[in-house]
């Protein structure tokens, strides 16, 4: 795997002033927004996103981790499934077996929120070009045609971190630590 380094990288003072907000909110910096910062656009466009995504998606806490974790189990982030299997334990408040169902590729016990995962992994492995059928499906499981929107905002903001995740590999923060994850 790819991996940048930013040895003399100094952030703009728009990424440290995000950083700063960051820390105030959660009470540390995590080291995947120590890494967006070298380049100020990737950092202001995924926290903004992170924050409408969070408060405009129409999908519920839980939901939105559903949302998150599936996409980063699918693109592989393991420095994203450890951070929001932590956020889904202690903030969200996720059902443990739907958590770790997800986290080791099993079915979701849940029926609405097995659909909504294999949905969310449907449209990330597919580049968003779902068949008809996957959409019935989707709706059928209990969510609206506006929801298909919804999975597609989650999708962009868990992508933008992946992908960053996977060129420069943060170290995975001691918070995080003891939800650790490596695809099996």
């Amino acid at each position: 795997m790819a991996n940048i380094k930013f040895e003399d990288s100094i952030p703009t003072q728009k990424a440290n002033e995000i950083l700063e907000k960051t820390k105030r909110g959660l009470g540390f910096i995590p080291n995947m927004y120590l890494h967006m910062a070298n380049n100020t656009a990737l950092l202001d466009a995924y926290t903004y996103s992170y924050e409408s995504f969070r408060t405009n998606s129409g999908f519920s806490p839980i939901e939105q981790e559903v949302i998150f974790l599936s996409v980063s189990y699918e693109n592989d982030c393991e420095y994203c499934m450890a951070a929001h299997s932590f956020v889904a334990d202690q903030i969200t408040k996720v059902p443990k077996d739907v958590t770790d169902a997800i986290r080791e590729g099993r079915q979701i016990p849940d029926p609405k929120l097995r659909a909504l995962s294999k949905f969310t992994k449907q449209m990330t492995a597919k580049r968003g070009m779902v068949s008809q059928n996957e959409i019935i499906d989707f709706i059928k499981a209990g969510y609206r045609q506006e929801d298909v929107l919804g999975v597609i905002a989650g999708i962009g903001v868990k992508t933008m971190s992946n992908y960053s995740n996977h060129n420069s590999l943060p170290d995975l923060d001691e918070v995080f630590k003891a939800r650790n994850w490596e695809k099996r």
